[in-house]
């Protein structure tokens, strides 16, 4: 589950991270009241969306010569104009698609005069097994084009989890980030400060980019992206309460209610599978074949013919969709159930796709015998390959 800008902001700052003032508002006319509350002279009007490179983005509305998603503002009045510009348009990044997002509240913070923009990151580091930070010099920029161009200028310090950052680690990333003076003292208090409320909070991402260093010699965490591990939610009440459902795919969400595990591409053949393993495997075969699939959906081993009904349900939603394969290896699931599962949903929702079904394992013939005796207009197949090539061929037309 991602948070915006703002929400992680009061969340490190409650840890003792160092962040400037700032006030979140949803309507414009907010935004006079709320830039009167902050030091100025100068104010930066975010927009608050669940996507990076706001900065650079461009709103639909607006023309491609319009101002991006994050301003600089050297008045309140301009606050203001900033404000009726942005709210409730649709913002465009890199990481939104063509489609974009629409804008529905904005952070108004405090300026601050910057010397330096550096980057920090916590993560897990897959190569070591343990949560590490991530740092370099090379703030402000997309990481990915700083490890691709300038790999030397990253520092990855994996962190001991008996001991947490110790002050050998807080020295490695002073020197990484080459901070000196009261920016070093700043950077030994807010490391530990950061790792604990990755660790307490059950993140799955902590970003900063940038991490600044003012003109006065000191350290501000300027921007902040927090997602946390969504199995580890049912423990943190607070930050359940910090969801934003405007920001996330409604597929998405109607699956989160039967405990599907669905994510929402951007391809034309809708896929239900069970295990994650299988269902990788799946789209990978369908793209071999030349098509891309439009979600990744894994029914679990333990489905009902409720839940296999639902998840047959928000595939068909998906306007996107000219075509459904379904592909069950039956070991925990019983491939009757699916079977009947996919039979409720058709008769309820009808059938406007090509239908191609694999099953194999448990109670695999039982599970045929529905299917074939459903009068459903199904494509049956023999294993992976050959249900892939048909589902891809329906959909082609051939």
């Amino acid at each position: 589950m991602n948070i915006h800008e703002y929400q992680a902001k009061a969340l490190l700052k409650g840890y003792g991270a160092p962040v400037a003032e700032g006030v979140p508002i949803f309507k414009a006319e907010e935004a006079k009241a709320a830039a009167e509350q902050l030091p100025g002279p100068l104010y930066v009007v975010k927009s608050q969306i669940h996507a990076g490179g706001r900065g650079k983005g461009k709103f639909k509305e607006l023309g491609p010569d319009a101002k991006g998603g994050v301003r600089l503002a050297k008045s309140v009045d301009e606050v203001v104009a900033f404000a009726n510009e942005m709210l409730g348009h649709t913002l465009v990044t890199k990481q939104t698609g063509p489609a974009g997002k629409q804008v529905g509240r904005l952070y108004i913070e405090d300026g601050a005069d910057i010397d330096r923009e550096l980057y920090l990151s916590i993560l897990v580091d897959r190569t070591v097994g343990q949560n590490a930070f991530v740092v370099s010099t090379e703030g402000g920029m997309d990481i990915e084009a700083v490890a691709e161009e300038t790999p030397e200028k990253i520092l990855t310090l994996p962190i001991d989890p008996t001991a947490g950052v110790t002050d050998a680690d807080a020295k490695k990333l002073c020197e990484a980030l080459e901070l000196e003076g009261e920016a070093a003292e700043d950077g030994k208090k807010l490391f530990p400060i950061l790792y604990k409320a990755y660790v307490e909070k059950d993140m799955s991402l902590l970003e900063i980019n940038p991490l600044i260093v003012m003109t006065n010699g000191r350290l501000r965490v300027l921007d902040a992206k927090v997602s946390f591990d969504g199995n580890a939610l049912f423990r943190h009440d607070d930050i359940m309460a910090l969801r934003d459902k405007s920001e996330e795919d409604e597929k998405e969400i109607e699956a989160s209610k039967y405990d599907l595990a669905y994510v929402a591409l951007d391809g034309n053949i809708g896929c239900m599978v069970n295990g994650a393993g299988l269902a990788m495997a799946t789209m990978d075969i369908i793209k071999l074949y030349g098509a891309e699939p439009a979600n990744f959906l894994d029914v679990g081993g333990g489905a009902t013919t409720e839940k296999v009904t639902a998840a047959f349900k928000i595939i068909t939603a998906d306007p996107a969709v000219e075509g459904i394969l379904v592909n069950i290896f039956g070991g925990i699931m019983k491939c009757d159930v699916i079977a009947e599962g996919v039979v409720a949903a058709v008769k309820e929702v009808g059938l406007r796709v090509p239908l191609v079904v694999r099953l194999e394992g448990t109670n695999v013939e039982l599970g045929k015998k529905i299917i074939n005796e459903s009068g459903l207009n199904v494509i049956a197949a023999d294993d992976l390959d050959d249900a892939a090539q048909k589902i891809v061929a329906a959909v082609k037309g051939a």
